[in-house]
C-alpha cells in the first residue's frame, strides 16, 4: 500500500497541526483512564515533543524536508498499536522523506 503524501504546503502543515492535536487528545484520554493503567506509556512524552518540534519548525520557517525518517518515527513504529493516528504520522513522514505530491498532468 502506497502512502498518500501531502499535495501542498498548507496540507502538510495542517497534517502536522492535526498530529499535535491527536497526541494531546491521546494524552488526555490516557490521563482520564489513569486508574486503569498500571503506568503511563513511556513513549508518549517523546512522541509529543517530537511532533510539537516538527510543527514549531514549520511555523517558524526552520523546517526542511529530508531523506531520513523523522526522529519520532521509531517510537511511532514500535508503538503503532497504541497510537490511533499512526497512519497520519506515516503520511507526514512519507511527505518529509519524498516531498510534496505535486502530481503530474499526464493528459
Amino acid at each position: 500500500m502506497s502512502l498518500r503524501r501531502a499535495r501542498s504546503v498548507d496540507e502538510y502543515v495542517e497534517w502536522a497541526r492535526q498530529a499535535v492535536f491527536e497526541v494531546a487528545d491521546l494524552r488526555d484520554c490516557l490521563e482520564f483512564d489513569m486508574e486503569d493503567l498500571a503506568r503511563f506509556p513511556a513513549f508518549l512524552d517523546p512522541l509529543q515533543e517530537g511532533i510539537q518540534a516538527l510543527y514549531d519548525a514549520m511555523k517558524d520557517g526552520s523546517y526542511a524536508f529530508g531523506r531520513e525518517d523523522l526522529p519520532f518515527m521509531d517510537l511511532a513504529g514500535k508503538y503503532a498499536e497504541e497510537i490511533p493516528f499512526h497512519t497520519l504520522l506515516k503520511q507526514i513522514n512519507e511527505t518529509h522523506r519524498r516531498g510534496l505530491d505535486v502530481g503530474r498532468d499526464d493528459a
